[in-house]
């Protein structure tokens, strides 16, 4: 989250409109199509109905992913991926400012009218509201990490009918996935989009939730708590009100006492952990430290080209072994799922635990493809409890064979369905 420092962005560099009501969905993560002109849009427009990856990876990328090249098989379609990191870092930034520079350098050079990005509430700094950035300085009003819903989406059509012909996109699997399904529609001479992984949502209000249980945990002012993120050393960074830092083990979270559906289906269904319809995907989990980078098309080969020597980058790295950590995660997941406790670690062990995770747990890549194989073992389990007819439309091909290794097959009813037939009845039920 950003401080009180953010320096001043000149009149109309960010624009922020009324936005109309969601229309009512089974499995919604609000991305917003819902709420424009034509909400029968989400029918063939929506990650959680009918999802066709390889009709969107190749319309996106010009092929699907290739189980036969390394690593894609878990991140999908890419040219190359990068262990990065700005320099100098931007002041307030998340982890060193690559995506808000980005975004900075596309206004800067023109390539971009404007950037559709995520900001915050006027009243929350932590609630998402999605508003058009058309003047670099104001980038710095929406860095940071917001956690809710966010219709990001509802711009679309503000932004086409202001003229914006060359659009950036900052956005989340789910929003990326619808974007790419309507591109062709929506009129748009070029789009850039740079996507961050996304893996575990919730409301604004249960988050703030989680917040007073973490503060009462930790002895600290939830209210002080101004960022929370999650790292790859296996800690949590927190940063307070008066410029105090503390990192958190994992394992010292009080996350077992969070209520069963305090993260909802969508999200524990996801399929999409690394963004893989983006441009270019910035995110952190193959970072070891520094952030990562999955340049996946000639568009994410300009967007890097467009920091020059402002970026210092070199290869991941990758250590360990994953299967144990995953292993371990399905066992806890197929408990929750079938409505048991989750078995909890004596409190005089996890201090022990929570040291020795970063020095022999996975790191780098194999870090990466662990949440990535946990992401989707995770989907089968709760899909297949919750939502079992959904399962032949909602989980393509490649989830399964992430899952095998695990003993996790398609049953009878589960083989991924044909591809690319949607539906505009709504609202859809689970």
């Amino acid at each position: 989250m950003l401080g009180d420092d953010r320096p001043a962005a000149p009149a109309q560099a960010v624009i922020r409109l009324t936005l109309a009501a969601p229309a009512p969905r089974g499995l919604c993560t609000d991305c917003g199509i819902s709420r424009t002109e034509d909400d029968k849009r989400c029918g063939r427009a929506c990650q959680f109905i009918q999802p066709d990856y390889p009709a969107l990876e190749t319309q996106v990328h010009g092929r699907t992913r290739d189980a036969a090249r390394p690593d894609e098989l878990h991140f999908g379609p890419f040219r190359r991926m990068l262990r990065a990191a700005l320099v100098p870092r931007l002041a307030g930034a998340q982890w060193t400012g690559i995506t808000s520079r980005l975004a900075e350098r596309l206004l800067e050079t023109g390539a971009a009218d404007a950037v559709l990005a995520m900001g915050s509430a006027a009243d929350d700094p932590w609630r998402p509201e999605p508003v058009l950035v058309t003047e670099a300085a104001g980038m710095a009003q929406v860095r940071g990490m917001k956690m809710g819903y966010a219709p990001l989406l509802a711009l679309l059509e503000p932004a086409r009918a202001r003229g914006f012909k060359r659009l950036a996109v900052i956005g989340i699997p789910c929003q990326v996935y619808a974007l790419r399904a309507l591109e062709r529609e929506l009129g748009f001479e070029r789009l850039f989009v740079i996507g961050t992984p996304c893996s575990d949502n919730t409301t604004t209000e249960r988050f703030h939730a989680f917040l007073d249980l973490l503060g009462s945990h930790l002895r600290e002012d939830a209210a002080a708590i101004t960022y929370l993120e999650f790292r790859a050393d296996y800690h949590v960074e927190l940063r307070f009100a008066d410029g105090r830092t503390r990192a958190i083990p994992f394992l010292m979270l009080p996350l077992s006492q969070l209520p069963p559906d305090f993260f909802p289906l969508t999200c524990r269904s996801c399929v999409d952990y690394t963004n893989v319809l983006a441009d270019l995907t910035v995110g952190y989990m193959g970072g070891t430290g520094a952030q990562w980078l999955i340049v996946r098309n000639d568009r994410g080969e300009e967007l890097v080209d467009l920091l020059g020597s402002e970026l210092r980058s070199g290869a991941p790295i990758s250590a360990g072994k994953r299967h144990g950590a995953v292993k371990g995660f399905l066992a806890n997941v197929e408990r929750a799922a079938g409505g048991l406790p989750l078995r909890k670690m004596p409190d005089w062990l996890r201090p022990i635990v929570g040291w020795l995770m970063p020095k022999v747990g996975p790191k780098g890549l194999e870090f990466a493809r662990a949440r990535v194989e946990m992401k989707a073992v995770e989907s089968i389990v709760h899909l297949r409890r919750e939502a079992p007819r959904k399962m032949k439309n909602m989980l393509p091909a490649h989830v399964w064979a992430l899952a095998r290794p695990y003993g996790l097959e398609a049953r009878e009813g589960e083989e991924p369905g044909t591809a690319g037939r949607h539906s505009d009845d709504f609202p859809h039920k689970v």
